[in-house]
């Protein structure tokens, strides 16, 4: 039973490397997909815009992994077609020992075929015990010789079944190459699309420079406004804990003091990597922390969270129950809600409307409201925050990566 799990092993690893791979391609695929619709918005619009840059820089990091993917499942195959062919020569090499084996029984039987041989091969018997014997041995043989003969037949199936299985998997390989082939088409091009596009942004220096002064303002107003009202609450559950007697009240405990919120706080900890994305569609085209500005040279930029692009009228939606904390305008980045989940708060800005108020309680996925339609570039991107007291935190980490 263990040499028989061993041997079936490899086959399963490979088996199960294989389902991963093709898992992971359509992952990219998705996303790939997703991002063209988005980019088929963008280029409506006649100006080159940065989010269209970082959409085409999303899709090509996709494509390329895309291309590895599809290379790593070739070399799978190369081992699947070699280990296929190793086993049909072991196969090949069975088959024929046996029917080595089976024409010397036919011939011996042949040699023997006469009944009154065989009767004087039992009576030639020096006692009753070796007649008995050799009668045994007559009847073991005959069907052993059958064994055979069922063996031989069992193995070229075998044989044919190993030849058919190596057949399908060169057919395989010859459809991933035609596949990388056409990927490694779509990246040249769309890398030559990327040059023509930076190119054509550098043409507008000035501009870009002025566009990021008045982002960077608005992202400081709306991290002065989050902070503010993060304080505010630390200070108001702090002097409610103390008032109700409780001790060691401090900024990092003051808002998990009460049982709904020490529950509120354990629970949305315990989703991380499984919350709900904050639009049903859409592509992250700016990642968390500190990154050189895609076309200003020596410029870096600093998000504190991630900027989601997704589709015309798309609706903004809670990660997880809460309550809404602070609804707020903040130039530059339209309106903001922010929703308290104990000492985690989650921040969805640059909506056009807002279709909840402070104090209210949401639930998952209850619509917020809509991300606003830069008419202009033709674009509509959504800014995510999560905060843990005053501590800004990846909200990738946080999402289910779905894309």
């Amino acid at each position: 039973m263990v040499c028989l799990l061993l041997l079936l092993a490899p086959v399963a690893m490979h088996a199960q490397s294989k389902q991963e791979l093709e898992n992971r391609k359509a992952k990219l695929r998705k996303e790939i997909t997703e991002t063209n619709k988005l980019l088929e918005e963008t280029t409506r619009s006649q100006k080159a815009s940065l989010i269209s840059l970082q959409a085409l820089k999303k899709k090509i990091a996709a494509r390329i992994e895309l291309i590895r993917t599809i290379n790593s499942e070739i070399s799978l195959t190369d081992q699947l077609i070699e280990s296929a062919t190793s086993n049909i020569a072991d196969k090949e090499r069975e088959l024929k020992e046996l029917k080595e084996e089976y024409a010397k029984m036919i011939y011996f039987a042949y040699k023997n075929q006469n009944a009154y041989q065989r009767m004087m091969f039992v009576f030639a018997a020096d006692d009753f015990n070796q007649a008995y014997k050799r009668l045994k041995y007559m009847q073991q043989y005959g069907a052993y010789r059958q064994q055979q003969a069922e063996l031989i037949v069992e193995k070229r199936k075998e044989l044919e079944v190993k030849k058919q299985q190596l057949e399908e998997e060169k057919n395989n390989k010859k459809r991933l190459l035609g596949n990388e082939v056409n990927e490694r088409k779509s990246l040249d091009n769309e890398q030559n699309e990327q040059i023509t596009l930076f190119n054509s942004l550098k043409n507008t220096e000035k501009k870009l420079q002025s566009d990021l002064k008045a982002k960077q303002q608005a992202e400081a107003k709306l991290n002065k406004a989050i902070e503010d009202i993060v304080r505010r609450e630390i200070e108001a559950a702090r002097k409610r804990a103390e008032a109700a007697g409780k001790k060691n009240v401090t900024t990092a405990n003051a808002l998990t003091m009460t049982p709904e919120a020490a529950r509120l706080s354990s629970d949305f900890a315990s989703n991380k990597g499984k919350l709900p994305w904050p639009v049903e569609q859409g592509v992250i085209t700016s990642t968390f922390g500190e990154h050189p500005h895609p076309v200003l040279a020596g410029i870096k930029t600093k998000n504190n969270g991630i900027d989601i692009n997704t589709n015309k009228g798309a609706v903004a939606r809670s990660l997880f129950e809460g309550e809404v904390t602070g609804v707020v305008v903040i130039p530059g980045a339209n309106k903001a809600v922010i929703i308290r989940h104990g000492e985690y708060l989650t921040v969805y800005s640059n909506l056009a409307d807002v279709m909840v108020r402070m104090g209210e309680k949401v639930s998952t996925k209850q619509p917020l409201g809509v991300v606003y339609y830069n008419a202009e570039e033709s674009k509509s991107e959504i800014h995510l925050e999560i905060w843990q007291n005053i501590n800004k935190l990846d909200p990738s980490a946080w999402l289910f990566m779905r894309n």
